[in-house]
């Protein structure tokens, strides 16, 4: 099984995440922030990986510290669980509808850690969640996952549906990306390493 626990803690978050990458989309997840909590349930529902959050945060501050930390503690899991990379399809793209919305991401587990996001037309805030934050959580993550990531939002008119498009791409993107493939020998690259 690919997994890993973490545990981080610093002046601003305590953060407990457990990632299995071979699972079935059990999440139990409880961040304080309520959507957040939403889009990473979905996540893992439509990614099909099992995940356990749990985070105390700086509220008081705002939402940003919780949001990013939570990033970043989920790519150092996934950079762990994914182990060497032997035998994954390395690669994924998906576009997933959400009633009025379209989200396009692809996936590279190259080893590189760069993103494109390519979100426009959000509302500054979905209830009490501060809608820029999606962006720092991709970033935390991309960067400890080391991977890249190009989401791009081709149109959409609630923020929360969009919002949501692109979680569960990003869910279903991990999922194709990280899915051991019979026909691939080794690690994917004709550098032999990511």
């Amino acid at each position: 099984m690919r997994q890993r626990s973490i545990i981080r803690k610093t002046t601003e978050t305590a953060i407990e995440l457990e990632l299995c990458l071979d699972g079935t989309g059990i999440a139990k997840i409880n961040t304080g922030i309520g959507f957040l909590d939403h889009m990473l349930t979905l996540m893992t529902k439509h990614g099909l990986f099992d995940m356990t959050v749990a985070c105390d945060g700086d509220l008081e501050v705002d939402q940003h510290h919780s949001v990013e930390d939570i990033g970043i503690v989920l790519g150092q899991a996934f950079d762990d669980a994914i182990g060497t990379k032997e035998g994954i399809n390395r690669y994924a793209a998906v576009t997933t509808p959400m009633d009025e919305a379209l989200s396009r991401l692809s996936l590279d587990i190259s080893g590189r850690p760069y993103l494109v996001y390519r979100v426009d037309g959000l509302k500054e805030k979905v209830g009490t969640f501060d809608t820029e934050l999606v962006e720092e959580f991709f970033r935390g993550f991309v960067n400890h996952a080391k991977l890249t990531l190009h989401i791009n939002l081709e149109y959409g008119t609630n923020s929360h549906h969009m919002i949501e498009s692109v979680f569960k791409g990003f869910g279903r993107a991990l999922n194709e990306a990280t899915r051991k493939n019979p026909q691939i020998n080794g690690i994917p690259s004709t550098k032999g390493s990511l």
